[in-house]
């Protein structure tokens, strides 16, 4: 085995991610994506009421809070055929807004923005300077001189300490930071404002859920009874208290993230020619106007994108056995039908089959297996889902407010709409989602203050809750665009319990071993692609891209015990 540059663990994720990249004189010529914990939901849930399959999902993550619960829910009442009132609808769009904007926020700022902004470095900026940058590019009311030598004097007292705490064992210093002082300033002090930005904001999804992370859901609607004169449901008051979060939202993401994100872009170009590796991208759609069972009304569209060709948007269909498949020919997993098979999520399986070396080793032997991810393949195709595979997929099909935003990006940074697909296009695009999804909730507001008014508050159908009414057998595909990207839970109920449920999560599709045929992943796709590495000992290119996708391994891996691998058994008292 030839010797690799090996990152484990990847920091600033959620979850264990190791990457060993293989190079090639000063690039990487192959890379290799392993995650290297597992899970085991599905097995848990096996022989339980479908209804409760949500509370158990959402513990997959803590950093994707609801998402899990969002898709375990869809997939019960797809499964039932289960129709929900329109305020219910209007209220998990604003749930799932509200998730969006705070991952992404937080991502750029606290997972993903160290990876281009050179903390140290703040040190040495002029704070007036910093000031005339920030009021530059923003009307932004934090940007006075004397906020940004307060933040300053409070970075140094942190390094004068030797106690660079959350700012600690980066690669300070390193060539590949390109930023002059003052942005670095700009960026650290926007940082830690979002600290206590996200604090205020995850408050919405207390609000209608109760708590947050894992707010409650309900099968048939939301958790939310709407009562005006209620003290403990939905009123005025909680109703004032979600506008004033979306306009935190709104004003957070116009006058910090969307400038802060153009403006640390405009010296880093190069990167929007690195880091693509796929070319394809899949979407499964996500927020109605209507219901989960009309595409069409969807804000997100459904669709797959081939080879960057932007003028075909192929049909996804997530009940059909021959488009979404599952591979474990490099999984630490056994098929009935042998390693080779490619299984529909209804027909799914998880059989752990550990035949690996044990920790510590070397690096990986990437001829057998190497890692808890599955490979899903979409028609055989091994696919990129994410905010930038949303944002194409919404660039081709027209949407007027993400390319008008798109395209204003695209001008003040000076480069063709070809540099969308890269590392740099990935994290703008989670920027240029936050725009179009800010605007998009006060939308969804509007309409459900509307519905009040005229005297609609339903938020739950009764219909269906009684299991007697249920089918013997029914299954159901559940699905949501996460944060990550192309969220599904399929479902299986038999005799009013669950029977099969398996999870394909946005992680999985982008971090997944090579398939059969030895196609690569996305992680593994990307960074083989023009990826120059400056110091194989400070690999900060390899965080640059792999923070791209925001991992989140614990959603896309599946509870072992290490010294015997067998699944671990997990009794209710």
């Amino acid at each position: 085995m030839s010797e690799r540059i090996v990152v484990d663990p990847i920091t600033r994720i959620e979850g264990h991610l190791r990457i060993e990249a293989e190079m090639d004189g000063d690039k990487i010529g192959k890379a290799y994506s392993a995650g290297t914990m597992v899970r085991g939901i599905e097995l848990i849930l096996r022989g339980r009421d479908p209804r409760d399959a949500w509370a158990y999902t959402q513990r997959i993550c803590g950093v994707c809070t609801l998402v899990h619960g969002m898709a375990s829910i869809r997939a019960v009442e797809d499964a039932l055929d289960y129709e929900i009132p329109k305020n219910a609808q209007l209220i998990r769009n604003l749930m799932i807004g509200a998730q969006y904007i705070h991952d992404h926020v937080m991502h750029f700022y606290h997972l993903h923005a160290l990876d281009w902004v050179d903390v140290v470095s703040a040190l040495s900026a002029d704070p007036k300077a910093t000031s005339d940058l920030a009021q530059s590019i923003s009307n932004w009311p934090k940007s006075s001189p004397g906020y940004f030598a307060d933040m300053k004097k409070k970075l140094k007292g942190f390094v004068d300490a030797g106690q660079l705490g959350i700012f600690a064992k980066a690669y300070w210093g390193h060539p590949a930071y390109k930023l002059p002082p003052e942005a670095n300033l700009m960026a650290v002090s926007h940082y830690l404002e979002a600290l206590s930005w996200q604090r205020d904001v995850v408050k919405l999804h207390a609000i209608f859920g109760g708590k947050n992370p894992h707010p409650n859901f309900l099968v048939g609607g939301v958790a939310s009874p709407i009562d005006l004169n209620s003290d403990s449901a939905i009123n005025s008051k909680k109703l004032s208290q979600v506008q004033s979060v979306i306009d935190q939202m709104r004003n957070f993401v116009y006058q910090v993230y969307v400038p802060d994100t153009l403006a640390i872009a405009g010296f880093y170009k190069d990167w929007g020619g690195r880091g693509e590796g796929l070319g394809n991208f899949l979407c499964y759609g996500d927020l109605p106007t209507t219901s989960m069972n009309d595409p069409d009304s969807f804000l997100f569209p459904r669709g797959a994108i081939l080879g960057r060709d932007l003028s075909t948007i192929h049909d996804v269909d997530l009940h059909d056995p021959a488009q979404i498949q599952e591979f474990v020919a490099h999984s630490w997993y056994d098929y009935s039908g042998g390693k080779e098979a490619g299984l529909h999520p209804y027909d799914g399986e998880t059989n752990l089959n550990y035949t690996g070396p044990k920790p510590p080793y070397k690096q990986l032997d990437v001829e057998q297996s190497y890692s808890w991810l599955k490979s899903p393949r979409w028609k055989g195709h091994s696919m990129e889902v994410g905010p930038l595979a949303r944002i194409l997929t919404l660039y081709a099909k027209g949407h007027e407010p993400t390319r008008e935003i798109a395209d204003h990006a695209l001008r003040i940074l000076d480069v063709p709409i070809d540099a969308l697909f890269s590392t740099l296009g990935r994290t703008a695009a989670r920027t240029l989602e936050s725009k179009v999804l800010a605007d998009a909730m006060q939308g969804w507001m509007d309409d459900l203050t509307a519905n009040i008014k005229a005297g609609d508050t339903r938020t739950f159908n009764e219909a269906k809750w009684d299991p007697s009414s249920w089918p013997s057998e029914c299954q159901g595909a559940g699905f949501m665009e996460a944060p990550r990207g192309a969220l599904g839970h399929w479902i299986v109920i038999k005799d009013g319990k669950i029977d099969n449920y398996q999870a394909v999560v946005p992680s999985t599709w982008n971090a997944g071993p090579r398939d059969p045929s030895g196609v690569p992943g996305a992680y593994e796709a990307a960074l083989q692609d023009n990826h120059e590495i400056h110091d194989p000992k400070q690999p900060v290119e390899i965080l640059r891209t792999i923070h791209s996708f925001d991992p989140c391994i614990a959603c896309a891996v599946h509870l072992a015990d290490p010294e015997t691998g067998e699944s671990i058994e997990v009794k209710v008292r």
